[in-house]
């Protein structure tokens, strides 16, 4: 019970900054600021680089908080896992690192702790340092005071959480796998011919399936290549440009849009919601705005200004900000369109670093310029069947992650502050698993 929990301070109930022993001049794991997540638990990724003898340094269980404006708002912060057993690996001098103590306190408790909105406003409150500089400094975390439930209950409220970020990173690893194989799929078949090459060289026979060549697909695809305008293209096909075979809707001013009220408003999605992938500190503009300007889960979205990305939106509802391309079809799948638009993204973004302006960008000429290899309708319909279970299931991991993450984010501070109390911790997470 919350009654049972002892006032004291993260510096009294935790290790902050525990001395690791690392060589100098040694290689060791290196995890940098810009692999730290917002949003998640794990790093981004962990590299290889020599130890100079400065920086933070850290082993599995340990929990990096990003300390400098402006990676502390922006909540960076990390559980390090994935090294060896007693590996130690270094980083930023600009984290705090947070450890637990050998029957005190648990390590993963003091993540969430540390994931928790009272300990980050604690910690921004108590930045110090000129304006762009600012960092808040390790002894003013040691003083957060916390209500510290007893071990099994703090182990067993990092279960909890624990196992909803642990299907939240199964979905991420899992839709990694799915986009590499609709991607490769789209890449073998309509870009490099593949299956028409392997056909003509006597490599793939009919009733014969391959890597990436079932045997039912053997008579949808040509057995010979013609010359186009563009180069050779399976017989049958045609080459399209981008922007006939999807629509690109470009979206709205939306400072001329303002919300109707605090209640009624849809979140603005700019590049950087797009980035981010999720809502969080977006602008707020009416949601009364024509329907097609409406952005919903499983939209594609393409920002052809700036940072030119192309992602399939998963971050609830929100307005079409300018900037931004909505891409639908009635002709295509939107595998294809999808996969057809990042195809060139290369070749846009070197366009938009062409441009004598401060935020560069691409023209609607330049998706006319852009041709994609088309099949034949029934031969379309086909291959549809094949990749888009791979594209849906990814979309769906997506979106159940989205739910289980602000399913997290509302029970972290009502677990943490014993708001909520944790009787049968596996019988919480059968109800939402």
């Amino acid at each position: 019970m919350a009654s049972e929990w002892g006032k004291t301070t993260i510096g009294a109930a935790f290790s902050v900054n525990q001395p690791r022993p690392l060589k100098r001049g040694s290689v060791a794991p290196f995890i940098p600021m810009d692999a730290l997540p917002q949003h998640a638990r794990a790093v981004g990724r962990i590299e290889m680089r020599e130890y100079t003898g400065s920086g933070m340094r850290f082993c599995n269980g340990d929990t990096l908080i990003a300390r400098i404006t402006p990676c502390l708002e922006n909540g960076k912060t990390a559980y390090v896992s994935g090294l060896r057993d007693g590996e130690v690996g270094h980083g930023s001098t600009e984290y705090i690192v947070l450890s637990g103590r050998p029957g005190e306190s648990d390590s993963l408790f003091g993540y969430y702790l540390a994931r928790s909105p009272e300990f980050r406003r604690y910690a921004i409150g108590h930045m110090e340092g000129t304006s762009g500089r600012q960092r808040v400094p390790s002894s003013a975390i040691e003083r957060f005071p916390i209500t510290l439930p007893p071990l099994s209950v703090q182990r067993a409220i990092a279960h909890i959480l624990g196992t909803l970020d642990d299907k939240i990173e199964l979905n991420r690893r899992q839709n990694e796998t799915l986009e590499a194989m609709a991607r490769a799929l789209f890449k073998a078949w309509f870009v490099d011919f593949e299956p028409v090459r392997a056909k003509m060289e006597g490599r793939w026979q009919r009733s014969q399936s391959l890597p990436g060549l079932p045997a039912h697909l053997y008579d949808l695809f040509p057995d010979r290549l013609v010359e186009s305008e563009l180069g050779e293209i399976p017989e049958g096909w045609e080459m399209r440009s981008l922007d006939s075979i999807a629509n690109y809707l470009n979206g709205l001013a939306l400072q001329k849009f303002p919300p109707e009220s605090d209640e009624e408003f849809l979140p603005v999605i700019k590049i950087a919601q797009l980035r981010a992938g999720n809502t969080d500190g977006a602008d707020r503009a009416s949601a009364r705005i024509k329907p097609e300007y409406v952005v919903t889960d499983g939209d594609v979205l393409f920002s052809w200004s700036g940072s030119l990305e192309v992602e399939v939106w998963n971050g609830g509802p929100g307005a079409l900000n300018q900037h931004l391309f909505k891409v639908t079809s009635d002709t295509v799948p939107k595998w294809f369109y999808f996969f057809a638009t990042r195809h060139y993204l290369p070749a846009f973004r070197a366009i938009a670093a062409g441009k004598a302006t401060t935020m560069g960008h691409i023209q609607r000429k330049h998706l006319t310029d852009a041709r994609v290899a088309v099949a034949p309708l029934k031969s379309m319909q086909e291959f549809d069947a094949v990749i888009a279970p791979l594209f849906e299931q990814f979309v769906r991991n997506s979106q159940q992650s989205r739910t289980l993450a602000q399913l997290r984010d509302t029970l972290l501070p009502k677990l943490i502050s014993g708001g909520l109390r944790v009787i049968n911790s596996d019988a919480l997470l059968e109800t939402v698993l």
